[in-house]
């Protein structure tokens, strides 16, 4: 039997006690997210990216053994990584339009589909080209199209506006979840099973997404009424490509895309360069994972309290110093897990402050395009990150230069976010 009140010492009456949890309601994080089904669909949303971005997250410890399999060249596969990092991005926008326009539930489908067919279509590619295309372009382009964009302005038209930012980190730790289950599976899988059986698995488990999409588009409709006029996609983005705050966002997030394409792509290679075992790398990017699980809530929580522009900033500009201090650190295994907790707590915790920036200046009636653009800015950056990061180790022989590139835009990034404007554009009629 659980102990009462005085059993254990204390003599509330039964008001006090309700007084007490209501206290605790409030000053505990994610208040916004208690209806059920706010947090059953913002749960769901999560689970479907934990599955898309934690999988296609793990690329990068294939590298290697595909290349010591095919001897295609790492320079070939980092070419084919970082398309896929571009397409990705490419097909945020897109994606986000034709939900806008149709609904998510069909593109989420397409997207999960898409995605398995071509990563279990991997192995059977035998040249640069097939392995760009079914790698680089046809997986990328479904694990794109059922992530952030779509789930993201799915989300945001089916919870009250008082729930979006919470709800954004909960969502976007669904990510980082995934890259802390998924990438020390994926590399225990590549030593037992060989790449090839590793990546028929990750196409299987990417069947896992298909439940939870119902669960993501069974409500049409927000708890409260969308007020925001609906001026026209077309209008809506003119208006957008017509103010510099949003441009400062997308400069700040290209920034990060190249940060964390460049270190989920070559982590594992500086792990090697530093004659540490793969597990390094893999538990590294683990601990980045379960970090940020931490950060996107946090910063999810904060979004609602703080102006997003200053959260941006601060989380540039501390990569900068972790990116030095990394530098100066002798590289063992306790330095590569200490830099992967810290870069873990903003890895994609910029989602949520930029998402909100979005939705703050232009309404959430066409957020899955406009903050699929800012996505696209993202994978610009990661599509340099990742392919500069495999020009730099083969014609230099280490990641120097990369490193320095990466601070040096971490702080750009830093100052960039601070002349953002918050407030809503003040849109004109569509002609």
């Amino acid at each position: 039997m659980t102990a009462g009140p005085s059993e254990v010492g204390y003599d509330q009456s039964p008001r006090e006690w309700v007084c007490a949890v209501q206290i605790i309601r409030k000053i505990s994080m994610f208040r916004t997210l208690r209806s059920p089904g706010v947090m059953a669909i913002t749960l769901a949303a999560a689970g479907i990216l934990m599955i898309t971005s934690g999988i296609r997250l793990t690329n990068g410890l294939f590298l290697s053994p595909i290349n010591s399999s095919t001897g295609l060249g790492i320079v070939s596969l980092s070419l084919a990584m970082a398309i896929g990092q571009f397409v990705w991005g490419a097909v945020q926008p897109l994606a986000g339009a034709l939900a806008d326009r149709h609904g998510a539930r069909p593109v989420l489908l397409g997207g999960v589909a898409l995605m398995v067919v071509a990563t279990a279509s991997i192995p059977f590619m035998t040249s640069a080209f097939g392995i760009s295309v079914m790698l680089g372009v046809l997986s990328a382009a479904g694990a794109g199209a059922a992530s952030f964009s779509v789930l993201m302005g799915a989300v945001a038209q089916r919870i009250p506006a008082e729930s979006r930012g919470e709800a954004s980190g909960v969502i976007n730790a669904g990510s980082s979840l995934g890259q802390f289950v998924f990438a020390p599976v994926a590399q225990k899988l590549i030593q037992l099973m060989g790449w090839m059986g590793a990546m028929w698995t990750m196409a299987a488990l990417t069947l896992l997404a298909l439940p939870l999409v119902h669960k993501v588009t069974a409500n049409t409709k927000a708890a409260q009424a969308n007020t925001e006029p609906d001026l026209g996609l077309r209008q809506t983005l003119r208006d957008a490509f017509k103010t510099p705050s949003y441009g400062l966002i997308h400069a700040g997030f290209f920034t990060c895309g190249f940060h964390i394409a460049f270190l989920v792509t070559h982590l594992p290679g500086e792990v090697d360069l530093c004659g540490l075992p793969p597990e390094v790398a893999s538990w590294s990017l683990a601990i980045i994972g379960l970090a940020n699980i931490a950060g996107s809530l946090v910063v999810g929580s904060a979004v609602s309290k703080y102006r997003s522009k200053m959260i941006l900033a601060l989380m540039y500009a501390s990569r900068a110093a972790l990116v030095l201090w990394y530098l100066w650190m002798p590289k063992t295994d306790l330095t590569f897990y200490l830099f992967a907790a810290g870069l873990g707590l903003t890895w994609l915790a910029t989602v949520p402050p930029t998402a909100a920036l979005v939705g703050k200046l232009f309404g959430i009636r066409y957020m899955g395009t406009l903050f699929g653009m800012t996505l696209l800015s993202h994978q610009i950056g990661g599509f340099l990150g990742a392919w500069l990061g495999g020009l730099a180790i083969t014609q230099q022989g280490d990641y120097s230069w990369m490193w320095y590139a990466d601070i040096a835009l971490a702080v750009a990034a830093a100052v960039l976010n601070l002349p953002i404007k918050e407030a809503p554009v003040r849109q004109t009629a569509a002609a």
